[in-house]
């Protein structure tokens, strides 16, 4: 799933797109930019696609954002074969686990920081993403254990 969403600094804002594991809750792909466009979108789709590898028919999910409806979007998820899935028209609650997403951000890095600069966010956001959701913050959805820890239980129970 994916979504987008507006951190304030001192002179504007940045953005930052997310793609996350539904299955795992954990954040597989991100991007920031000064703007709000389908670079932003392709940017993290790709980490994504990067970060996991052959994904032919999972399914993405998104708004309908024009940054997810476009041309090069659509395609980028059709060449890796992935089912596309949008929300219905003026229907967040479809995509309620990446607004949940966005609010664990927001209230628990975004809105307890002054950020002054496009360098503060780029220091803080990868950190935020990456070490403490991703490998410490625990979720009732996965009993208790980070995306991280809750991935590889799922690898090791496979094996």
């Amino acid at each position: 799933m994916a979504d987008i969403t507006y951190i304030r600094i001192m002179t504007g804002f940045l953005y930052l797109a997310v793609v996350l594991d539904l299955f795992s809750r954990k954040v597989i792909g991100w991007a920031l930019s000064e703007h709000i466009d389908a670079q932003l979108t392709l940017t993290a789709l790709r980490v994504a696609l990067d970060d996991r590898g052959s994904v032919e028919g999972c399914i993405h999910h998104s708004d309908r954002g024009v940054q997810y409806a476009c041309h090069a979007y659509v395609e980028e998820l059709e060449a890796a074969k992935i089912r596309i899935s949008m929300a219905r028209k003026g229907n967040p609650y479809d995509n309620a686990a990446a607004e949940s997403f966005m609010k664990t951000l927001k209230c628990e890095e975004v809105y307890l920081w002054d950020y002054h600069n496009v360098e503060d966010v780029k220091r803080r956001i990868p950190y935020f993403l990456q070490e403490v959701y991703n490998q410490k913050r625990l979720h009732s959805a996965l009993g208790y254990m980070t995306p991280e820890e809750f991935e590889q239980a799922e690898l090791a129970s496979v094996a």
